[in-house]
């Protein structure tokens, strides 16, 4: 057989145990050290260290339990002195030995499977149940205050302020604070018998010895001073509280003797209630000497499947062999080895009694410490907490969240209880100075760090960590609510703060949802503080947003798109050389960012996403326990089943064949719910009117018995609710905003400054894409370039000419710019800065322009030159990128293009009176004075910029939009301003210098003009005469497919009598045809008055398009009458002379033109007669 440990190492160690010492007769059976006791002490202190801890064995520790080294030699060693032998420094050294060698004998053994190995399977129960005889040997010695003699050993340090302690000091205290916390984490093991009287080493027996020894006073010692005379020692001290408090009914804790008896009493009537309970079922169905023999039976199924179930119960009826086979359990998975470690040693959900005497200390104990030391040490240990400390350990933010819902349930207990007992006026000064002593907890850093354990521990899945948070959380809120009903206004207005920086975060909000949809299994204690939490959140926010109709919650989704701006505000921060107008820029940024996030909260909206079938579940699993909860919690599981049914119409949810069964067996039996129960009442109406509902609806819906088998998404919820499917909007992606670069810069410079932006936002692959997209671009364009100039040059004819063939040449296709993965294509369609690069360097967007998923192109007028100039000036500013004046960057050259604005406005507009006005006075004032000039006035131009410079100053200002009065001052103001401009203009034409007048060489030019004018008319005229020759021979003679043509073609020469006419009606036309943005064809009019006999000619003999004939229709005309032709309108051509008066009628027409500047604008209002237009001369 294999040795338990090392016979070597068992020699050793009995050998230095043997030297320490022992008890003699000749000493009356007192405890004798060894001559070397402290050389032995020393040499037992290495073999821990050494051996166990080094080898990762225990080994040792087994020898010194077997050998009973503590309660026979260092539990007595500690016994034989006396106050006054303290001050022997070779005894003092003698008990500091003692104590190091009792803390790591008595540190608890933490290890998870993976950490255990064949010898700590062999020593681990060994030592659990020593270590039980270890605090039974403290607690209970027949002699002496063990306790009390230990802290007396770390008194001398304990007592010198922290400026002048040493390592050592430190080191002392350490010690002591750990062994108090190993007495007080000492429990006795599950599944391993235990020798002698489990209450010696029990919690109470701890809290007792605790106070009897005055280490509860030392603890409030260094609690209240934590961060003046105490610092690293935080962590022990919280380790020593939690292990002390935890799993202790805080109600029970402030009840007085009566009332705890009491509550006794109830819970041991409801016990025996209970129990009754069970017989009465029991002996519906109890066996008799009759049916003591096994049976089982089959039970056939559909589709001929068979189930067989065990047990003579079967026999009764047919529902309880049903129930029978569906509580048999198939293939159950056996529970995770290390669940019950982690309760035994750190969990806090397993209750634990105390006697009357503990209860009475550790309340004293309570009051002490919330009045003296809870802000002091909670305020220390948070802040070693968000910095990250050495000393805090993973366990340490569990126990400090704990202990945190602990005190403030203790808290609110002892205001409870003390409420009754004062008057209002005591009762109002002592919430005024109890709220004040847990304020330390109550602050925005606390909120910051409880927010972030709760995300970490649920994204780590760390589940008892996120018990301890949800506890937390619950028990602040009820705080927060008892400081909301406090008679004084301070406490109400301190209440209303916490509760806007509680509710601020949409986050918060999310996270509570998200803990009660995930639940799956992670024990009693996680999904009651679950659906705590759920419970009070809900009906607090819902208050709170009744109060404040205008509660506003910082979105989480709109945080994600000014998260982007706010980096973009950083990265042109830092490319101004780390100026301060970097850091105002990211602080401008992060307050729009703040400014932009919050949104107005919509209570309604948010309680619609409980409405989830995970979150349902939920809480079925914690009705599901209904035997064994109290009053309170079925009180809050009926809320929530009320609030889904009733409050949000959505009973659908409820409608599953498994839910519908509990409630009915929680009311109906078997083993439902008491009658004597306080909330019975209200389940009992609750299920009732849920299964009238049920009836109603299946009535009204037959689907609905087959959905009651599942679960329910939401959209089938709502249609099996209401009827109908639930209408979403659909959102459409919106293209980006156009971009451009601030005016005053040249083609290179434009494209520098898009480089330089893209490049700041570290988006260098963006434009290394476009580079490679122009260099194939250019290679494509250069190579049909050649080509097509090698064939020009082939079909090159001396008879032809060079135009001929370059007129021959088909133009250039179009190159389609093609993303290379899946993120270009994504920034194709949503980056306006690469949008801006794309645009600058000749890349043309085709489609709408709200089109994301437009398609890009090289346009065939792009020329392989300016292509290659595009890449020149991009490969240049990559390298040397621009740099701006005033610590200017990149980005501040650009701006949004404005969109172009309707030239008639709407109706209702504030600018439709001016509108009016320029159009109604462009007839009268703004044509060109003096007869048609070379260039063309730019006042129409200039009133419409400066009317869009004023829209955009007045768009740009929407909190001071000024009134209707001050509106029309300023349009009446504009109004007189054009009037007198105009009018100057006008004057102009008649009022001039003397010596304008004697200038003979612009008398000349002026008369030559007038002769070519006159000369250019008469061939019109004429070819316009043989046109309407021609017309007469009738409609017959021409073709039938160029009747419209022709007609309109003759209709044109009615008009040529006029030159200025035709002139002003061509650029009328060629404005229509600008406006419209389609490519212009020549119309039959244009041709009769510019072209000679010939053009005109082989004008009429080709085929019109559809898009001509559209076009060729005048715009008042209707179809018959433009198949007339001109003969039935007008007489026949006069002869040859004829043709010489109207010659010189249209000279003199045209004298009259030049005493007369204006009337061009007269010709606008020249009447339509069936579709020609008429002059008034030639009436």
């Amino acid at each position: 057989m294999e040795a338990v440990v090392d016979p070597q190492v068992r020699a050793y160690v009995y050998s230095l145990i043997s030297a320490l010492g022992g008890t003699g007769a000749d000493e009356d059976g007192h405890y004798v050290l060894g001559d070397d006791a402290l050389a032995c002490l020393k040499d037992l202190k290495r073999w821990l260290k050494l051996y166990d801890e080094k080898l990762n064995r225990l080994d040792v520790a087994r020898c010194l339990a077997e050998g009973n080294l503590v309660n026979g030699d260092l539990l007595e060693i500690l016994a034989i002195w006396s106050g006054e032998s303290m001050e022997n420094r070779m005894k003092m050294k003698i008990a500091l030995a003692c104590l190091e060698l009792l803390v790591p004998l008595t540190w608890p053994i933490e290890k998870n499977d993976l950490q255990m190995t064949i010898n700590h399977h062999r020593h681990t129960p060994y030592l659990q149940v020593a270590q039980l005889s270890y605090k039974r040997g403290i607690l209970t010695h027949s002699t002496s205050k063990i306790l009390q003699t230990i802290v007396r050993i770390g008194l001398p340090s304990i007592a010198q302020s922290m400026s002048e302690r040493t390592n050592r000091d430190e080191g002392i205290i350490k010690l002591v604070l750990y062994f108090l916390r190993n007495v007080a984490m000492i429990a006795t093991p599950r599944n391993l018998p235990v020798d002698g009287d489990e209450t010696e080493v029990s919690r109470s027996a701890t809290i007792n010895t605790f106070h009897d020894q005055n280490i509860l006073h030392l603890l409030l010692t260094i609690s209240s001073t934590m961060g003046e005379d105490f610092n690293t020692q935080d962590v022990v001290v919280l380790d020593v509280l939690f292990h002390l408090l935890k799993g202790i009914d805080v109600e029970k804790l402030f009840m007085d003797e009566k009332q705890l008896g009491v509550k006794h009493t109830n819970e041991l009537q409801g016990l025996l209630t209970k129990e009754l309970s069970f017989k009465r079922e029991y002996a519906r169905n109890a066996p008799t000497r009759h049916n003591r023999f096994g049976s089982m039976i089959w039970i056939k199924r559909d589709e001929d499947r068979v189930s067989t179930v065990s047990g003579q119960d079967i026999l009764l009826n047919e529902a309880r062999s049903l129930a029978k086979l569906d509580n048999k359990k198939w293939n159950k998975p056996r529970g995770r080895a290390g669940k019950t470690e982690e309760l035994s040693l750190n969990g806090f959900d397993m209750p634990t009694p105390l006697t009357s005497s503990a209860n009475k200390h550790l309340r004293a104990f309570v009051e002490d410490f919330l009045d003296s030391a809870f802000n002091p040490l909670f305020d220390h240990i948070r802040k070693a907490i968000e910095r990250e400390a050495d000393r805090v350990l993973d366990i340490h933010p569990r126990q400090f969240f704990y202990l945190v819902s602990w005190f403030l349930e203790a808290e609110r207990m002892r205001r409870k209880v003390k409420i009754p007992s004062r008057g209002s006026r005591n009762v109002a000064g002592g919430e005024g100075d109890g709220f004040a002593l847990i304020a330390g907890v109550l602050t925005q850093e606390t909120f910051i760090v409880l927010t972030r354990f709760l995300r970490e521990s649920f994204d780590m899945k760390q589940w008892q960590d996120l018990n301890a948070g949800m506890r937390c959380f619950t028990q602040i809120l009820l705080t927060v609510q008892q400081m909301a009903e406090s008679p004084l206004e301070d406490d109400q207005e301190i209440a209303e703060n916490i509760q806007n920086r509680l509710f601020y975060e949409e986050t918060t909000h999310d996270l509570i949802i998200l803990i009660l949809r995930n639940y799956n299994d992670q024990g009693f204690g996680y999904l009651d503080a679950c659906t705590e939490l759920v419970h009070v959140h809900l009906r607090m926010l819902e208050r709170y947003s009744k109060q404040n109709a205008d509660m506003q919650v910082r979105s989480r989704k709109r945080m994600r798109r000014k998260r982007k701006a706010t980096k973009e505000g950083t990265s042109q921060g830092e490319a101004g050389d780390g100026d301060g107008d970097g850091e105002s820029d990211s602080e401008d940024m992060a307050a729009a960012h703040r400014t932009s996030t919050e949104r107005k909260f919509d209570f309604k909206r948010f309680a619609a996403r409980f409405l989830s079938q995970s979150c349902t579940n939920t809480f079925i699993k914690f009705a599901s326990f209904y035997q064994d909860l109290n009053a309170e919690q079925l009180k809050r599981a009926h809320r929530f089943f009320y609030r889904v049914a009733f409050k949000m119409e959505m009973s659908v949810m409820l409608f599953r064949v498994d839910i519908i069964a509990l409630f009915v067996k929680m009311i109906k039996g078997p083993g439902g719910l008491d009658k004597s129960n306080p909330t019975w009442k209200e389940w009992d109406e609750l299920v009732r009117q849920l299964i009238r509902k049920l009836v109603k609806k299946m009535e009204k819906r037959p689907e609905l018995a087959v959905e009651m088998l599942f679960s329910k998404l939401n959209a089938t919820a709502h249609f099996l609710e209401y009827g109908y499917t639930k209408q979403t909007a659909s959102t459409v992606a919106r293209a980006p905003a156009e971009l451009e670069v601030k005016p005053g810069m040249g083609k290179d410079e434009q494209i520098g400054v898009a480089v330089a932006v893209l490049l700041g936002e570290d988006k260098n692959d963006a434009v290394g894409w476009v580079k490679g997209v122009l260099i194939s671009a250019v290679d494509e364009r250069q190579s049909w370039e050649a080509g097509a100039a090698a064939q020009a040059a082939g079909q090159e004819t001396p008879e032809s000419g060079p135009e001929s063939a370059k007129m021959a040449t088909p133009s250039c296709p179009s190159i389609s710019v093609k993303p290379d993965n899946e993120e270009r294509r994504i920034a194709m369609a949503k980056d306006s800065k690469l949008h801006l690069l794309m645009t600058l360097v000749g890349f043309q967007r085709l489609g709408d322009e709200g089109d994301v998923g437009a398609t890009w192109i090289i346009p065939s007028p792009v020329s392989a030159a300016e292509l290659r100039q595009c890449l020149d000036f991009i490969k240049k500013f990559e390298n040397d990128p621009l740099v701006f004046d005033d610590d200017k960057v990149a980005a501040d050259f650009i701006r949004r293009k404005q969109a172009p604005k309707a030239r008639h406005s709407t109706f209702g507009d504030e600018d439709d009176d001016d509108a009016d006005f320029l159009e109604n006075d462009e007839e009268e004032f703004l044509f060109p004075a003096g007869g048609p000039t070379n260039r063309k006035s730019d006042a129409i131009k200039e009133l419409k910029a400066k009317r869009q410079r004023r829209q955009r100053s007045e768009g740009s200002e929407d909190d001071e939009s000024p009134d209707e009065a001050e509106l029309q001052a300023r349009r009446e103001k504009r109004r007189k301003a054009n009037l007198e401009r105009l009018r100057a203009i006008k004057s102009d034409l008649y009022v001039h210098d003397s010596d304008d007048a004697s200038d003979e060489e612009k008398d000349r030019m002026f008369f030559d003009q007038e002769a070519e004018l006159r000369r250019e008319h008469g061939k019109r005229v004429l070819e316009a005469m043989q046109l309407g020759a021609e017309g007469n021979k009738g409609p017959h003679d021409a073709p039938k497919g160029k009747k419209r043509k022709s007609t309109a073609g003759r209709s044109s020469t009615s008009t040529t009598n006029n030159a200025p006419l035709s002139s002003n009606n061509n650029n009328n036309s060629a404005k229509r045809r600008k406006s419209t943005g389609k490519p212009h064809r020549p119309s039959p009019l244009d041709h009769a008055t510019a072209s000679s006999s010939s053009s005109s000619s082989s004008f009429d003999d080709r085929d019109p398009g559809p898009d001509e004939l559209h076009q060729d229709t005048p715009l008042s005309s209707s179809p018959h009458v433009a198949q007339l032709s001109l003969s039935s309108k007008l007489p026949d051509p006069p002869p040859a002379p004829a043709d010489v008066a109207m010659q010189d009628d249209d000279e003199e027409d045209e004298e009259d033109e030049e005493d007369v500047p204006a009337i061009a604008a007269a010709a606008r209002r020249r009447p339509r007669v069936g579709g020609f237009v008429v002059d008034s001369d030639s009436e």
